[in-house]
């Protein structure tokens, strides 16, 4: 039986060992840059991880610029909207979008709203004073074809060094995961709208 000064012993030998490995490969990181960032997956969370990296940029003095491509003014009023507004001109946060595809049942109105949002996403990359901009369900504008990826990916190329951009939504084209320097696939392991569970305060909105 090994007595507990030797697990003690062994354990503080491990860690010294897991230390000096990490602080090794930490020192040849030296980089710094924008992101260009991507939430995907069918599982919950995206947009909530996109808000929460908006709220770390706002903590550390930064501005950010959140764009939402699908979600419709008229039926989508969401608490982190509202909490993160309440930081004045560090946050513009426009709701563009004419609500979820199959509310709308309007191809060319979802295209013509998702249009405008871009024309104003592209300025804001192009020429701004932002550290971060996140283009909460633009994932979604794409996969419909609603948008040109070519003409994404490009201004996306374009943007400032040390602007990030944050994409968020289901079914990530392969041309934009390529191009992202992090990738974060959400996977849906269970749900409790699967057991008539609606959505709730504070959880979806």
């Amino acid at each position: 039986m090994t007595e507990p000064d030797d697990l003690d012993r062994r354990h503080t030998e491990k860690m010294k060992a897991r230390k000096a490995a990490r602080d090794k490969i930490m020192a040849g990181k030296t980089v710094e840059k924008g992101l260009l960032i991507v939430h995907t997956g069918p599982g919950k969370g995206k947009t909530t991880a996109a808000m929460g990296m908006a709220l770390r940029i706002v903590g550390h003095g930064g501005r950010v610029g959140i764009i939402q491509f699908i979600k419709g003014s008229g039926n989508w009023d969401t608490a982190e909207r509202r909490a993160l507004e309440s930081f004045g001109t560090q946050v513009d946060f426009r709701i563009m979008g004419e609500g979820f595809t199959w509310e709308t049942q309007d191809r060319s109105r979802d295209i013509a709203a998702c249009k405008t949002a871009w024309d104003l996403a592209k300025s804001w990359i192009l020429d701004s004073d932002f550290s971060m901009v996140v283009l909460d369900e633009l994932n979604i504008a794409l996969r419909h074809s609603y948008l040109d990826l070519a003409d994404v990916l490009e201004t996306f190329s374009h943007r400032p060094d040390d602007l990030h951009v944050v994409v968020t939504g289901r079914n990530a084209p392969e041309g934009l995961i390529e191009a992202a320097d992090l990738v974060t696939e959400m996977t849906m392991v269970k749900h409790p709208f699967r057991a008539g569970v609606k959505a709730q305060a504070g959880i979806e909105f």
